[in-house]
């Protein structure tokens, strides 16, 4: 298997762990409230890269790649003022499932990147854009 499908997989792997982890940590395992919490809904907003990320669409893998970062932040602010230790743990899972998201998104765009960089190099080598 090569790296790509790795990391790929990885992608998609994380990104759906971390929408269950969400729901299960805000309706079951610590929710704010007993019997549960709509912070459970926090995790809708993941739902819409999913369908690009399992396509492989670039597009969607970049800005995913960044919108994902809001989720880390709010892993890291929980986990160091939350007092119910089962919802620091459930933080720190979701920083976990988010650096693994965002590593193996960088990592499957990476040689898009390279190639679209030295397609951009070849073009302006052609055209010979004069420097001022």
């Amino acid at each position: 298997m090569d790296s790509a499908r790795i990391f790929h997989a990885g992608a998609i792997a994380s990104l759906i762990w971390l929408i269950g982890w969400l729901v299960a940590w805000e309706i079951f395992v610590a929710p704010l409230h007993p019997g549960g919490s709509l912070l459970a809904l926090k995790a809708l907003p993941l739902l819409l890269p999913l369908r690009g990320v399992i396509k492989r669409d670039l597009y969607t893998l970049q800005w995913s790649s960044m919108v994902i970062l809001i989720y880390f932040a709010e892993g890291v602010v929980r986990a160091w003022a939350d007092t119910n230790d089962t919802s620091r743990m459930m933080a720190l899972g979701e920083v976990v499932l988010v650096l693994v998201y965002f590593a193996c998104a960088l990592l499957f765009l990476r040689p898009y990147k390279k190639q679209a960089k030295r397609l951009a190099k070849e073009l302006l080598d052609k055209v010979k854009v004069p420097h001022d």
